[in-house]
């Protein structure tokens, strides 16, 4: 095997919604879609079966979390608005988020991994990079061990994608989901790589993959095809320079396993650009879930944070941040919440927003200061 593929990526399938399945097994082979605000725990009847929630039934505008396979094959994934997914995918099952659950879970796969290759790099609760590290003769039976320890240790499948590079195992972890093991050498990118859509290079996001799109470039392969001076003209010096080389499959980036933080932020960028008004149920979900990833992030890496801020780009590309230190240091969502709520106060929220950010500074360990405990009260303005 090539000595060169020692980056892996480990992406769990569809992980909140498994984790569900786990819970739920007569669900297993249905649409199901986890999300929503308030949604009902499944009751138990008379006759020992449960009554779930159907899509068709929700009244809101909350958004999806996650979704299995079955309901994204109705065109149902997450991030969609709950009242959309609805008119694709009425008779889908709908359970609300349990996101101690999904913590717990993402433990033990990592310490199961951990146990046998240990140099890992943490990215999220349902995602991990591993370095092989040089040598690995089998590159494809440490894969399928991995595999086979995530599934052990949790009932959960995974899927690995295994190549010289993060860009490319990134890539390669989705291409055969569920349950997918995908090795890429660099000699694979044009067969491989250059005919999927360029959306699936991490970094470009919707406004990025229009753009594009408007350029006559919808593939990685019409990227790469690109000469490097037209992508730095229409996208500046170090984006365009930064297309040339992933559309060609480089990343000099390594598997970071230990690093001091200065500060822990998660953002996303909308499919459509949302108002604070009119949009306020899709945003407040939206603005719930980065708080809740913010603070699981804080809880593995083991700090709580003193400063919170928050971070909106505008429609027309202007972007603004505001944070505010507290006299204590804090580590749960609903808190996180509370202070970036008192952000939100003190920016304008009269034009659309296309990217919220919410991000933790002033990072101390956990060990070493006791953590506050904020009483939420305030009325967000979303």
């Amino acid at each position: 095997m090539n000595s060169q593929l020692r980056i892996a990526h480990l992406d769990m399938d569809a992980f909140f919604a498994s984790v569900e399945l786990l819970r739920y097994p007569e669900l297993r082979g249905q649409a199901v879609v986890v999300g929503g605000r308030n949604v009902a725990q499944p009751a138990l009847q008379a006759d020992g079966k449960r009554h779930f929630a159907r899509l068709r039934d929700y009244v809101g505008r909350g958004v999806i979390t996650t979704s299995t396979y079955e309901a994204r094959a109705l065109g149902v994934f997450s991030g969609m608005g709950l009242m959309k997914s609805a008119q694709l995918a009425p008779d889908a099952i709908l359970l609300p988020a349990n996101f101690e659950a999904y913590r717990h879970y993402s433990r033990g796969f990592k310490a199961a991994v951990a146990r046998i290759v240990p140099c890992i790099e943490d990215r999220g609760i349902d995602e991990i990079y591993i370095d092989f590290g040089e040598g690995v003769e089998d590159v494809r039976s440490l894969a399928l061990q991995i595999k086979t320890a995530v599934f052990e240790a949790t009932g959960l499948s995974c899927s690995i994608g295994v190549s010289p590079n993060k860009l490319l195992s990134k890539i390669g972890s989705d291409l055969d989901k569920p349950n997918g093991l995908t090795l890429l050498e660099m000699a694979d990118v044009p067969a491989r790589i250059w005919p999927l859509p360029v959306r699936k290079i991490g970094g470009i996001g919707p406004k990025a993959g229009e753009k594009l799109g408007r350029l006559g470039i919808r593939t990685i392969g019409e990227l790469a095809a690109a000469a490097p001076e037209f992508l730095v003209g229409k996208f500046g010096r170090s984006t365009g320079e930064w297309l040339h080389r992933v559309a060609h499959g480089i990343d000099e980036r390594g598997v970071v396993t230990e690093s001091e933080p200065k500060s822990i932020s998660r953002e996303t960028t909308f499919e459509r650009d949302l108002h604070a008004r009119h949009d306020r149920a899709e945003l407040s979900e939206i603005f719930t879930s980065l708080c809740v990833r913010v603070a699981d992030d804080l809880a593995r890496k083991g700090y709580l944070s003193r400063t919170i801020g928050i971070k909106l780009r505008y429609a027309d590309f202007h972007a603004v941040t505001r944070d505010v230190t507290l006299p204590l240091c804090i580590g749960e969502a609903a808190e996180i919440r509370k202070a970036a709520g008192e952000c939100l106060k003190r920016v304008p929220l009269l034009q659309k927003i296309r990217l919220l950010g919410v991000r933790a500074g002033g990072l101390v360990a956990r060990n070493e200061t006791p953590a506050a405990h904020v009483a939420i009260q305030a009325e967000l303005p979303f």
